[in-house]
Order: structure tokens, then C-alpha cells, then sequence
């Protein structure tokens, strides 16, 4: 780590940021002459900076807060390292670090962990997650009083229509995507392609899978904050938030995976369509969990607004072959490559703990043996299917009592998680229809 920031010897400054329970950065600026104390001792924050509502602020009555003295954890560089910022004027480098506590313990409130102890159950059965995800997200003129496309830097006019798979509409905002790609591999975010989308002025870019379920959560944590700052560089805002455009799609966050042996061998391979008995167990896994875990996937106000029917987005429990109405999809293809495409998420979730819950539901469905339904054929939204919750009261509630998600999370972090949206859902609900649009459209 020392010898990134021997090379680049323009940085002035670092910053030093951990995801908390929303997804946001929390850290600390700090001069580059100081660096090499954070990387050999780590730094000190607060343990309740990782649970902070939307807005930043503490939640009432938390036990980390005033009745523990609001102690500190010990904040130590993760595996990932220096890395530039390229949407910043000056020189500047991110390390990215996750939390532990005085006694070395790693503190179960920080999502990192939560998906490191998810990985942890998967190695001691010999098995590796090979995990990918695809985000989507808006690129929107927000100076004016609506939401618009912003106009192209190369025409000055705006497309106000949806243009599915459209060159030129990726064309229309070449630099931008010019340097996004520049900027990803700076910072070592392994961007594959990119698609115009349904949307106005939305965008769809994959990141490409590998055998490191940190690493996948990491880079699509870096990728947010890279699309976002990057945009404000261009005149405009990118914008992950699930429902920006009532009547348009929403933005998803596709989670691919499949699951390899200790011989590298695809344990979902049976070297046909249908996939091997531990593809179907997993599948089974991801759906009896997925009810009870909407919180995580649909995690804001907003979120609720992308799950309903017939808008781009799963809103029954189902799976399929080949069918992008259904909540789990198999995509065809070679069978060496035979996974699972897990289609809930919107673009506004933490993807830390997103992985987290679904590759420990599909771990809880193979240590369990269990079976799935039979996979669905045609229109899912046309089908009289179990439903996921219709509102974020809803998902607060079930989430709380679930013994599933106790399979899955610490109960600190189901405890935090639960009183954050506690708080946001009471303070959300004084905000006008605008105002919720400003808070989500830059944080999340």
C-alpha cells in the first residue's frame, strides 16, 4: 500500500472510508505525510458512524450512542488498497476500510463483515461464490424544478424517449463514458459493457464476475461513487436511486453467481440445461428467503415504487429459465457457465449486504437440501404467485422477526438496521414528494 503512494507522488491527500449500514462512505480527510500511519495502526471513529440514517444522523436511543459512552472502533485498511478518485480536482486517493473492535474482533454492525463471515461459511464446506453484478442507473439534469435527461454534450439537445440498446444514445454522452472507463480502470472496477436502457437517459453497465465476493460487492461500492462523482464533474448527476421517473423503469442492481469446488469445477454444471441438484437447492435457498429479505434489496421509501408489476422489475416470488419477469432467472448458454441471475435488487442498496443475503440464502437452501417449486413458464405479473411486501413498513416489520434472516445476519446488525428505518420511515413521511427525490437522488 505504501509503495502506491510512493508512485504517485501528485496525491496531496487521502481519504479513508468505510460503507456504513446505508451504503455511504463515512471517513476522514487526511494529509498523504500521515498515510503510513493509517496503513500500519488503521484510524478511530465512533462504532455509530456505521449506522447513521440517510440524512447522516444518529438513530435515537441507539446503544452505540449515548449508553455506551459512543465508544470507537478500530477502522484497518482492507485488502483493496490506495486507489485514486479521478472525480475530484486535486490529486487525492480513497483507501477503503472496514471496522473491528479494541479486542481485534471484526464489528458485526459493519456490512463488510457480514458478507466476509457469508464467505467464510462457504469456504469451510470447500465451496468459492463466483459472483457479478449489473448496474443501472440515470444520468438526469437536476438544476430545474423536474427531473429531466440532461442534453447531449456533442448535440446540446435532449432525447426525451427510450431508446433500448441505442448507440446513439451511448454515443450522445460519449465523454462522459470515455472517461468513466478511464477512471474504472484506475481504479481497478473491472467495467464491462454498457447499454442504453429503457429509461430517460438510463444506463446499464456490467462488472465482471470473479471468485472474490468482497472484491464483486467492493467494486459495485466504487462504481456507484465513481458514476456519481464523476457525473457532477460532466454538469449533470447519475443517479442510482430506484424510482427517479414514475413513469419509467426503475433502477436494478442483477446480481449473476454461481458456485465453484476446491478443483475450480461449477457445482451448478450438470453439463445440461436444467443444472445440477445444488443449483436447484440454492435457487430454493434465494426464494424462501427473499420475502423476509425485501429490506435489504428494497431498503428506502422509494425502493417501493420500482416493485410493481409490469415495470422491468420482479415483484413475485418465482424463478425461471430464460425469463426476465421472474424474480430468479437461469440464464441459458453454456452449462459451464450455468448460474443464477438474482433480479430483485434496485440500484439504492447496500451491496455488501445485498450479497450478503443472497448468497447466505442460497447457502441456508443447500445445507438444507431443499427443493424449489417448478419454474415458471410466460408472464410472471400475469400469474397468481406469492408476492414480496408492498410497503417499507412492511419489510422493517418481517425483517426484524424473521428466523431466516437470523440464518444470515448478526443480530447487532439486524438490531441497527431495523432502528435506522425505523427512524427514516418516521421522518420520511413529513417530506413532500420533492424533497424525497433530493434526499435519494445523491445519496443512494
Amino acid at each position: 500500500m505504501k509503495n502506491w503512494l510512493r508512485k504517485h507522488q501528485e496525491v496531496r491527500t487521502i481519504r479513508v472510508a468505510a460503507a456504513d449500514i446505508n451504503g455511504q462512505p463515512r471517513g476522514k480527510r487526511v494529509p498523504v505525510r500521515f498515510a503510513d500511519a493509517v496503513v500500519e495502526n488503521g484510524t478511530r471513529f465512533p462504532m455509530s458512524v456505521l449506522n447513521l440514517d440517510i440524512w447522516g444522523e444518529d438513530i435515537e436511543d441507539s446503544p452505540l450512542v449515548f449508553e455506551s459512552g459512543d465508544a470507537d472502533g478500530i477502522l484497518k485498511p482492507t485488502e483493496r488498497g490506495f486507489m485514486p478518485m479521478p472525480w475530484l480536482d486535486a490529486p487525492t486517493a480513497l483507501l477503503p476500510i472496514w471496522m473491528f473492535r479494541e479486542n481485534g474482533k471484526p464489528y458485526e454492525g459493519d456490512p463488510r463483515h457480514a458478507l466476509a463471515a457469508i464467505i467464510e461459511r462457504y469456504k469451510a464446506r470447500g465451496l468459492t461464490p463466483v459472483c457479478a453484478m449489473e448496474l443501472e442507473f440515470y444520468l438526469i439534469d437536476d438544476s430545474g424544478k423536474t427531473l429531466q435527461v440532461p442534453p447531449s454534450p456533442r448535440s446540446g439537445k435532449r432525447r426525451k424517449a427510450a431508446e433500448i440498446m441505442s448507440i446513439r444514445a451511448l454515443d450522445a454522452f460519449d465523454t462522459f463514458f470515455t472517461d468513466l472507463y478511464d477512471a474504472c480502470e484506475a481504479m481497478d472496477i473491472p467495467a464491462d459493457t454498457a447499454i442504453s436502457e429503457s429509461g430517460l437517459g438510463q444506463f446499464e453497465i456490467n462488472l465482471m464476475h470473479t471468485d472474490d465476493a468482497l472484491r464483486a460487492a467492493d467494486d459495485a461500492w466504487l462504481f456507484k461513487l465513481l458514476v456519481k462523482g464523476l457525473a457532477r464533474r460532466h454538469g449533470f448527476a447519475a443517479s442510482f436511486m430506484a424510482k427517479p421517473y414514475a413513469d419509467y423503469s426503475g433502477n436494478g442492481l442483477h446480481t449473476h453467481f454461481s458456485i465453484i469446488d476446491k478443483e475450480g469445477t461449477n457445482v451448478f454444471d450438470n453439463g445440461g440445461h436444467d443444472g445440477s441438484p445444488l443449483l436447484l437447492n440454492a435457487v430454493a435457498g434465494c426464494l424462501a428467503a427473499m420475502h423476509d429479505s425485501a429490506l435489504i434489496f428494497a431498503p428506502h421509501d422509494n425502493s417501493y415504487e420500482r416493485l410493481v408489476p409490469e415495470a422491468h422489475a420482479p415483484n413475485a416470488i418465482c424463478w425461471a429459465y430464460e425469463n426476465r419477469t421472474s424474480a430468479i432467472r437461469i440464464p441459458s448458454g453454456n452449462p459451464k457457465a450455468r448460474r443464477i441471475e438474482h433480479r430483485v435488487a434496485g440500484g439504492d442498496v447496500n451491496p455488501y449486504l445485498l450479497l450478503a443475503a443472497i448468497l447466505g440464502a442460497a447457502l441456508i437452501g443447500i445445507e438444507e437440501g431443499m427443493t424449489p417449486p417448478a419454474p415458471i413458464t410466460g408472464n410472471a405479473y400475469a400469474l397468481d404467485l406469492p408476492l414480496l411486501p408492498e410497503t417499507w413498513q412492511e419489510a422493517i416489520d418481517i425483517f426484524e422477526t424473521s428466523p431466516v434472516i437470523r440464518k444470515i445476519f448478526p443480530q447487532e446488525l439486524i438490531h441497527n438496521l431495523v432502528m435506522t428505518k425505523r427512524q427514516e420511515l418516521r421522518y420520511i413521511d413529513e417530506l413532500t414528494p420533492e424533497e424525497k427525490i433530493e434526499i435519494y437522488l445523491d445519496t443512494v
